[in-house]
């Protein structure tokens, strides 16, 4: 499966916990970093924000830790189109340390296109939503659409 965008990085000392390894907040970090690569790919970017007075805000993300990360790992997030419709996108972004196979974490996110005039949704252009139709996968990753169960529930 191809991804839509990819974004390389790096875990610095600022975002490691008193347990040794990355902060789960930093997993965001992360994943956010790949999301604005994403979007500039897409041409839904910074740029486009200034051009349009639209943006994208995220209303929901869902995140699998999976492995852990220690200071100075190099990681890759693929990001990737699960959907998109007039007025909303769905992503995944599955980060995994350079070079290797198995998946660190998983991200599943919905974003919202936002006028910012109004601060309410509105539709894609018509030429990003061909755009954004053409960049959906065919082959989505594993993991996706999980829900927390367990303690409390019946």
């Amino acid at each position: 499966m191809t991804p839509a965008a990819t974004h390389d990085d790096v875990v610095i000392a600022d975002w490691i916990d008193r347990n040794g390894h990355l902060n789960l907040a930093y997993y965001l970090v992360l994943f956010d970093r790949a999301t604005d690569v994403l979007f500039d790919r897409l041409g839904i970017g910074a740029a486009y924000s200034a051009a349009s007075g639209c943006s994208l805000f995220v209303v929901e993300t869902h995140t699998l830790y999976e492995r852990e990360l220690a200071l100075g790992a190099r990681v890759r997030i693929d990001c990737h189109v699960l959907g998109a419709d007039q007025k909303r996108l769905h992503l995944a972004h599955e980060m995994f340390r350079a070079g290797e196979a198995d998946r660190v974490a998983l991200l599943e996110g919905m974003v919202l296109h936002v006028d910012l005039g109004s601060r309410r949704t509105a539709p894609f252009p018509a030429a990003i939503a061909a755009t954004l139709a053409g960049a959906v996968t065919s082959a989505p990753p594993a993991g996706l659409g999980r829900r927390i169960s367990g303690l409390g529930r019946r």
